[in-house]
């Protein structure tokens, strides 16, 4: 056999193993770039989320699901090779899905808290976030938490801000009134019915960004991280993932093209 036949049949061999292998992306077990394991790989998992958590998860005008937290999930999926079913719940809902098992994970700014890490394993942080306090841009009244006393602050439920919130609101005079939605918290302060609303500083300069109607008043308090959430001692493969394809991204310079995407300096 000649030369350049050999090489053909050669060529032709390696080309077969590799659309085997390409076929195979759904088996157990599948090596990665680096060299690792990547066990389910091809895999669907259930993942649950907030609804309207911008700039880290929201709906834009062709009606997508966009944001932070979407954007890197889908990146990091890709990266790792398994798929996502997304579904977008609510941030109290999502989190009650993972509890009762009906998802696999939940990414939806989710702080990593001690509280939260007695029934939750998070991942490596993904954000580093803190609170704020907003108010109507037009009230020049409030200031301060000071200015608070016998007025009511808006609070979003399951949030570092309504922790926050309720963890001063005995020293500072005011009452908590709690939504399940951001929008509606930010309306309950337009409107006046609220004085003011804590809310994680990211999202809160999105919204005021995009014309919310709302100024922040107050320097950010430290906050926690976020972080992606698989119920205790469950997904243990899902979670290597996630924090796999989180460092590739970090390393490739994709999580800073993310983040710069919606949040501007």
């Amino acid at each position: 056999m000649s030369l350049f036949k050999k090489f053909a049949a050669t060529t032709l061999a390696l080309t077969m193993v590799f659309s085997l292998a390409a076929c195979g992306g759904s088996s157990d077990t599948a090596t990665t770039e680096e060299g690792g394991d990547a066990a389910t790989t091809g895999k669907v998992y259930k993942i649950g989320t907030d609804t309207t958590f911008a700039p880290f998860e929201f709906q834009n005008d062709a009606g997508e699901f966009v944001g932070i937290d979407i954007d890197l999930l889908n990146a990091i999926a890709e990266d790792q090779g398994f798929e996502v079913e997304l579904q977008s719940l609510g941030f109290n809902a999502a989190v009650q899905a993972l509890e009762a098992g009906q998802v696999d994970g939940v990414i939806a700014g989710m702080s990593i808290t001690p509280k939260r890490q007695e029934k939750f394993d998070f991942s490596d942080p993904y954000f580093d976030s803190g609170v704020v306090m907003g108010v109507k841009e037009d009230n020049e009244d409030i200031k301060s938490y000071e200015d608070l006393a016998g007025k009511k602050v808006a609070v979003k439920i399951g949030t570092e801000g309504q922790t926050f919130a309720e963890s001063i609101k005995d020293e500072y005079g005011f009452t908590t009134v709690v939504f399940d939605d951001s929008n509606s918290m930010y309306l309950d302060v337009k409107s006046g019915n609220s004085v003011a609303c804590f809310e994680d500083y990211p999202v809160m300069g999105y919204a005021i960004s995009q014309g919310s109607g709302l100024k922040m008043v107050t320097e950010k308090e430290q906050g926690s991280s976020y972080g992606f959430a698989v119920n205790k001692g469950e997904n243990a493969e899902l979670l290597e993932m996630f924090n796999a394809g989180l460092a590739n991204l970090k390393e490739s310079g994709k999580y800073d093209e993310i983040l710069n995407t919606y949040i501007q300096e």
